[in-house]
């Protein structure tokens, strides 16, 4: 199994595609999705909870009126949490036997109108993870061909080392932002370099406009020079600190928005000089670098 590289540097996000946001119709999805390719943005992020087991379907039949050829675009899913919403579980947990892993990865493409993933995601990590079980569902789904490529989402490095006793990992999709950096400093991003795993950033603009703290007014304070210097808005030098990075991360972003697409994608051609990069994280921290 060999990690590819043909993911957009920035990756849209559906989970606020359906009904866990914006409830798109048939007809603004598939406008969503030509911008989202006119934009550069080609790689297309879900998972099976998101609208509650819904919106990979709303995206699907989306995707198949839409006249997009699936060559053109690369989707991501990922499985494993059982929710009590949409469907008939008593509580919310995890689940990772084998052929569970397997019926999820065929619901998933039945759903998303596709007869392969690019990237098939386990998306939280459980105790009761036993690598074998993975490993057998995952060899089977990459040999059908069903997957191109498997990888974890919220996993610890030590959590990455456990499973891949059994089974190879290329990426990890994790939490990550100017207001949350601890992948830089717990392991994980370093895991990625070390092991050439894609990684990428859930939730990529942080706090920064949810939150009115010290932290962001920190950020704001050094971001204004910067936002001049760099011709750029906030949200733009948000992805272009992450996209700084060794590990190459890809956000992932979850706008619905045109103009915001636009601009992410066009994030992706700022070259951050050092001195600002670390301008910002001292920022965040609230103290210089040791």
């Amino acid at each position: 199994m060999e990690r590819t590289t043909n993911f957009s540097r920035i990756i849209s996000g559906a989970m606020t595609w359906g009904s866990w946001g914006k409830k798109l119709s048939k007809n603004e999805m598939i406008d969503l999705m030509n911008h989202s390719l006119t934009c550069g943005l080609t790689t297309f992020d879900h998972a099976d909870i998101y609208g509650s087991y819904s919106t990979e379907s709303d995206f699907g039949k989306a995707f198949v009126d839409s006249g997009i050829k699936r060559e053109d675009i690369q989707l991501l899913t990922k499985c494993g949490i059982q929710m009590t919403r949409g469907r008939d579980n008593r509580i919310n947990h995890y689940q990772y036997d084998s052929d569970y892993i397997i019926w999820s990865a065929e619901e998933s493409l039945k759903k998303l109108k596709a007869d392969y993933l690019d990237f098939f995601l386990i998306h939280r990590p459980s105790p009761l993870m036993q690598p074998e079980e993975v490993a057998e569902a995952i060899q089977q789904l990459l040999h059908s061909g069903k997957i191109k490529q498997f990888g974890v989402s919220n996993f610890t490095p030590s959590q990455m080392t456990m499973l891949e006793k059994s089974i190879p990992i290329l990426g990890n999709q994790v939490e990550f932002s100017l207001t949350h950096h601890d992948p830089m400093y717990d392991g994980t991003f370093d895991d990625c370099i070390a092991n050439n795993r894609t990684a990428m950033a859930w939730s990529p603009l942080g706090l920064y406009f949810k939150e009115k703290n010290e932290q962001v007014n920190r950020i704001k304070e050094v971001m204004e020079p910067l936002m001049e210097k760099y011709d750029a808005d906030e949200s733009q030098l948000l992805l272009a600190w992450i996209l700084k990075h060794p590990a190459k991360v890809h956000p992932v972003i979850g706008t619905t928005n045109k103009q915001r697409m636009q601009l992410a994608a066009m994030a992706s051609t700022i070259e951050m000089e050092p001195q600002d990069w670390f301008a910002l994280l001292v920022a965040s921290q609230g103290h210089d670098v040791p």
